[in-house]
């Protein structure tokens, strides 16, 4: 497996690292008390949405690069500079650091479209 697939799966996951973060839920009932959700916690969730948004469109991304012109360096490196987006996206929801955070979204963005393109250049 090339390290791009295994970006897949460390971009699956990330979304679930923020929900750590995410505090004074009921375990029995988490959705019940989202609208309580304050300061942290709430970047937090809103972090993890923001994760499960976006994760379809990078593994999409990388699968089609693949398969149209097999495994590439230039897809692992932009895999790799995607997670290390992601998770920058991620401290900066957080931590409250807007605008980092979206320049952060914009960017990851971006390199999953360069990797869906990258076929094209080769």
């Amino acid at each position: 497996m090339t390290i791009a697939i295994w970006c897949i799966l460390i971009a699956a996951i990330l979304p679930y690292v923020a929900f750590g973060f995410v505090k004074g839920l009921d375990p029995n009932q988490p959705r019940t008390h989202l609208g309580d959700l304050a300061g942290q916690s709430v970047r937090a969730y809103g972090a993890h949405l923001n994760g499960l948004e976006t994760f379809p469109s990078f593994a999409a991304a990388v699968i089609v690069a693949h398969m149209i012109s097999g495994p590439s360096r230039i897809a692992d490196v932009l895999a790799v500079v995607y997670v290390l987006l992601r998770i920058g996206h991620m401290a900066a929801y957080i931590g409250g650091r807007q605008p980092l955070r979206s320049a952060a979204f914009g960017l990851a963005q971006l390199v999953a479209v360069a990797i869906f393109v990258s076929p094209v250049f080769r």
